[in-house]
């Protein structure tokens, strides 16, 4: 192999690593104007006031451990395409060390108690904001998952979340910070259920139902009941 068809090979590589290939064509579903001026709108003046709260958060994360303030992950975005994900770190240090991306459960020995209190209100996924705005995810969405997360399919059965049932489907849309499957799905469900509820909104989806959710999430963050198993409001 030549020197140039080696570094044709290497960037083609690259560029398969940067997306999660389902089995078939992914056709996306185009974003609404009034849905992308939601997002920018709300972004836009949610970064400018959560300012102090960033700083507050970062000097609480750094006090806890002195660990690093944010934790940036690929995440699965539209059309299975990744994206740098960024969030306040609510975890010790190499939190995956040995057991991989698996989601948190209740009471997870590895969430911080700083990390604990940011995560009952998703303050930990504040920084998110800037995806929203830049057009990684929306506000409104499936849930913005992990390439290579596992999910318990059957008792002692795991599988890669990629080849659950209804990843396809759910990769037509941008993630989002919030969505059916965040507000009414209990936590611990399995994926394949929690992806029950991203179809469902995937074709009902409309401006008013947005501007509903997120008026919800607002309520769940007030009371501090992301993490809550069961109903959240």
């Amino acid at each position: 192999m030549t020197t140039t068809d080696s570094r044709r090979s290497h960037r083609m590589g690259s560029e398969r690593a940067r997306t999660v290939v389902p089995t078939g064509h992914v056709p996306t579903v185009p974003c609404p104007w009034s849905k992308r001026a939601l997002d920018i709108v709300l972004s836009g003046v949610g970064l400018l006031l959560s300012a102090p709260l960033w700083l507050l958060f970062a000097v609480a994360i750094k006090l806890q451990d002195g660990g690093p303030v944010f934790y940036v992950q690929d995440r699965i975005g539209e059309g299975g395409r990744l994206f740098k994900a960024l969030k306040f770190r609510s975890m010790v240090p190499d939190a995956e060390a040995g057991v991989g991306a698996i989601q948190a459960t209740e009471d997870d020995p590895r969430v911080t108690l700083v990390g604990r209190l940011l995560r009952a209100a998703a303050m930990d996924e504040l920084p998110q904001l800037w995806n929203i705005f830049r057009g990684d995810m929306s506000f409104v969405g499936p849930r913005a998952l992990r390439p290579g997360e596992i999910d318990a399919d059957r008792p002692g059965e795991v599988v890669p979340i990629e080849e659950v049932p209804g990843f396809v489907e759910r990769c037509r849309i941008r993630p989002g910070l919030t969505g059916v499957a965040q507000i009414y799905a209990d936590r611990d469900l399995p994926r394949r259920s929690k992806f029950r509820y991203d179809r469902l909104y995937i074709r009902t989806q409309t401006f008013w139902v947005d501007v509903r959710l997120i008026l919800v999430s607002f309520w769940i963050t007030l009371r501090g009941t992301w993490e809550v198993r069961g109903r959240k409001f």
